[in-house]
């Protein structure tokens, strides 16, 4: 049978996420409410039957240390884990990753003592759900060294990534990094024969996901060298001389990776009929469970709207949002399209009394707030009477306490905002 061995890539500093990484990795950023990011790629691997999973950081790495090892816990029976290998010192190399087939590259000496003869390369920062085992039986059939997962999208959207071009056997015969909105690419249309049915008509480019199969021999040999990235170097190369085919996913795919698809992707999730369900009970999508209370309501409005555990929300109006763990929200307060991640802990009455007497608010939204357009991120402190994001948005850059990327306002962990507060 296929020893699959499954590498997801935390990527670097996620400065395109920030300041939602400024104390946390990009696969830790809370998403959902009472999930990570990195909880969907794990999901998938384990609803596909692939349980051994490790998980490539090494920046700001401990919040997400801490959330495998509640969240992802497999009995004796299964083989199975999740683990987190951080860029480390050894005698054979002492730098960071250089990029993700240098992180690869790097931990070959952990990686074998699995005996793969599969690996599977997935992204830290993307929203899907796939069926790895379909994907990986599809490999085997082609006989390819490396099969890649591709979508398909329009030309105006293909120059942001890395297209390919395939045969009418799935055979990518050759790869583009971004090509300029202007250069002429009508060659590289998507074969008849390889179209699904369902392919949205002007989607006629096949983008890569930065999902690969490699068999294992064939990973070891091309990174037999000093290239550092798969998608610039590694893949352009092995196009060359091994076979490498395409995987065409007509499903659901979005890269979260800044601000504003990572809001927009949020948002969608309030939606009568959102793209991503989370609600699919035989493809889970697994986290940490905390054994919270459930979720109180002291008569509160919400329309669409999405409610972790734990919240206490009194009087106060929702409509668009989504309201994340042991959140709490004030009397008369109007939140809309708002992310509020929630709280890492509840305060006691003493440490209430403490910080009032500071002039401090409590961890939460206060009461009378008027919040549009904006993430809060968690433990951050929102006095009474505050107006945010209700008048004209401030130019994109950092303030005082708080954060402007992407037109959305963006409240960093443990922020305060005090009472009367307008911006």
């Amino acid at each position: 049978m296929s020893r699959v061995l499954s590498i997801i890539l935390g990527g670097g500093k996620g400065t395109r996420l920030y300041p939602l990484t400024k104390e946390r990795s990009k696969p830790a950023v809370p998403f959902g409410g009472k999930h990570r990011i990195v909880d969907i790629p794990i999901s998938n691997c384990i609803n596909s039957g692939f349980k051994q999973i490790y998980i490539l950081t090494q920046f700001n790495s401990a919040s997400l240390h801490m959330h495998i090892a509640r969240g992802y816990n497999f009995d004796s029976f299964s083989q199975g884990f999740v683990e987190i290998l951080a860029a480390e010192q050894t005698f054979d190399h002492s730098g960071w990753y250089e990029g993700t087939a240098d992180a690869v590259r790097k931990n070959f000496m952990h990686f074998k003592t699995q005996d793969p003869t599969h690996y599977i390369i997935l992204s830290g920062d993307q929203l899907y759900r796939m069926d790895l085992r379909e994907f990986l039986n599809k490999h085997e059939e082609s006989g390819a060294d490396i099969t890649i997962a591709t979508t398909a999208v329009t030309r105006a959207d293909a120059s942001g990534f890395g297209i390919m071009k395939v045969n009418s056997k799935n055979r990518i015969t050759e790869f583009m990094e971004k090509p300029a909105p202007t250069l002429d690419i009508s060659d590289w249309r998507i074969p008849e024969k390889s179209r699904a049915p369902e392919t949205t008509i002007g989607k006629d480019f096949l983008a890569s996901m930065g999902i690969y199969i490699f068999n294992a021999d064939v990973m070891e040999e091309v990174l037999d060298n000093e290239m550092t990235d798969f998608g610039k170097q590694i893949i352009p190369m092995a196009i060359k001389d091994k076979k490498v085919n395409s995987y065409i996913y007509d499903g659901y795919w979005e890269d979260i990776g800044t601000i504003r698809s990572f809001y927009d992707a949020n948002l969608d999730l309030t939606k009568i009929a959102p793209k991503f369900n989370f609600y699919d009970e035989n493809n889970p999508i697994y986290t940490h469970g905390r054994n919270l209370p459930p979720s109180k309501m002291n008569k509160a409005v919400i329309d669409q709207g999405i409610t972790s555990e734990g919240c206490v929300i009194t009087n106060a109006e929702l409509k668009n949002s989504i309201i994340g763990l042991r959140a709490v929200i004030e009397s008369g307060t109007f939140c809309d399209g708002v992310i509020c991640m929630g709280s890492d802990h509840y305060e006691t009455d003493t440490q209430k009394a403490d910080n009032a007497a500071k002039g401090i608010p409590n961890i939460g939204i206060g009461q009378n707030c008027t919040i549009k357009n904006a993430i809060i991120d968690k433990n951050a402190r929102i006095g009474d009477n505050c107006s945010i994001g209700m008048g004209k948005i401030p130019a994109d850059g950092e303030y005082e306490n708080y954060y402007v990327v992407d037109g959305i306002i963006v409240i960093p962990k443990k922020a305060v905002i005090y009472s009367g507060s307008v911006f």
